[in-house]
Parts: C-alpha cells; structure tokens; sequence
C-alpha cells in the first residue's frame, strides 16, 4: 500500500547549505528560522493553542537526500563516518522514506508562521506536521542510546579579528545573533570525522546571506578567517 503525504509548510532556515548544520537540533540555540504554514494550515484555527507550548516537536522532508532505493545500512558521522550501522539505530538523513524529526524551540506565533531556535533543518525543508513537545511524556531520564550517550566534545573556535568585526557588522543588519551561530555551529567540527586536515585548506559554508571562510591551525582547532556578507547592495 503507497500513501501519499503533503507539506504543511517550508523552513526558512539561517542555513543554506548542508555542511556546518548541527547534527542534532538545540546543539546551536542561536540557530533560527521562521516555518512558514500553507493553506489551509495558516488559518488562525489550525494554531490555535499552541500559544500554550514552549517547544514543538517537527517532521519533516530531508528534501536534499531523498532516494529511490533505499539504504539499509549507513555510516553515521558520530561514528567517525567509517563505520556501518542499520540505518534504523541512526539518525541518518538517508532514510526509508525521508522522514526526519527535531524538537525546536517556539519562539513566538504570526498569523501563519511559527517562529523557531535551536533548528537542524536546511533553507526550504518541507514541513509535514507539527506536534507539540510533552515533557513528561517525552523527556525520559532513564533512556539510554550506547551510540551517543551525550553531546559530542566541542572544540575550540578562535577569530581573526577582522572577520569577528565583520561578523558584528553583518549581525546588525541581520538582527540575528551571527557571531553566536558561527561560533555553537563549527564548535562541533562540521568536517568528516575521518578527515585530518591540512592547515593550509580553507572550508566554508553560508548562513543566512552571508558566507564564512574558516580553516583549522591544528586538528583540534578552528580558526573563522572570513566573513563575507553576500547580500545585494543597493
């Protein structure tokens, strides 16, 4: 039996690209955007009180990975990205049908639009449903995961001090906490666990409109060498 399944709305995410995206969501609370509802899920009714919620759990499309045949085994980054696992013992992106879930943060409420923090999802995910988060249902102090039984080490993220002015600049003009995305985001290595880099190579991905250069003195430290602010001038 096939069943078909509708958007209710898209993410418009401080993320553009998928490299630098937390691997979990609230591992980045400067992390924001706005779910932006369709009809007819943007009436006033549809929303009505979730005013009372501080949290919502989202499912959502991974529209960037979707595939015709399905994996069923995967090589999850916290694993150090060389090792296979069953693609249900992990969050993985390749999934059956594409289906992905994250708890955010609720904001504040528009006519709709949802406005959220702490996301993991890219610039334009399509949204299926929303569901309120329940502490006492879904907080569970006993549960364990072997895999990932606490958030991963950071490691140390330092500035050339030009691109830290040009951070505060653009983070003006954004009213986004800019300098706080960068910093919670490269914090948790966005590269292949598997990879040593060299220091002489350069990464980057962009947030909002703005895009950010980087590279690593050592391996275990990031240093933020650019930030370029690629919005139109007028």
């Amino acid at each position: 039996m096939i069943h078909s399944v509708s958007p209710i709305g898209y993410v418009r995410s401080c993320f553009q690209e998928k490299f630098a995206i937390p691997r979990q969501p609230h591992l980045a609370p400067a992390a924001r955007g706005v779910l932006e509802l369709i009809a007819p899920f943007d009436q006033a009714q549809a929303l009505e009180g979730l005013e009372q919620v501080s949290h919502v759990w989202l499912l959502f499309l991974f529209h960037q990975t979707l595939e015709s045949q399905p994996r069923l085994r995967v090589r999850p980054p916290r694993l150090g990205g060389n090792r296979m696992v069953g693609v249900f013992a992990t969050r993985s992106t390749h999934r059956p049908n594409g289906i992905g879930q994250s708890v955010v943060k609720l904001e504040r409420i528009e006519p709709g639009r949802l406005w959220l923090s702490g996301i993991d999802l890219l610039d334009g995910t399509p949204v299926l449903d929303i569901k309120p988060y329940v502490p006492y249902a879904d907080a569970l102090p006993n549960a364990h995961n072997g895999m990932a039984e606490r958030e991963p080490e950071r490691i140390s993220v330092e500035w050339d001090e030009n691109a830290r002015f040009q951070a505060y600049a653009v983070a003006q003009r954004l009213g986004e906490p800019l300098v706080e995305l960068i910093e919670q985001c490269l914090s948790q290595d966005p590269r292949p666990a598997y990879q040593t880099p060299e220091p002489q190579r350069r990464y980057g991905t962009r947030f909002w409109d703005v895009d950010v250069r980087w590279h690593y003195p050592s391996p275990e430290r990031i240093k933020v060498l650019e930030v370029i602010d690629a919005a139109p001038q007028r």
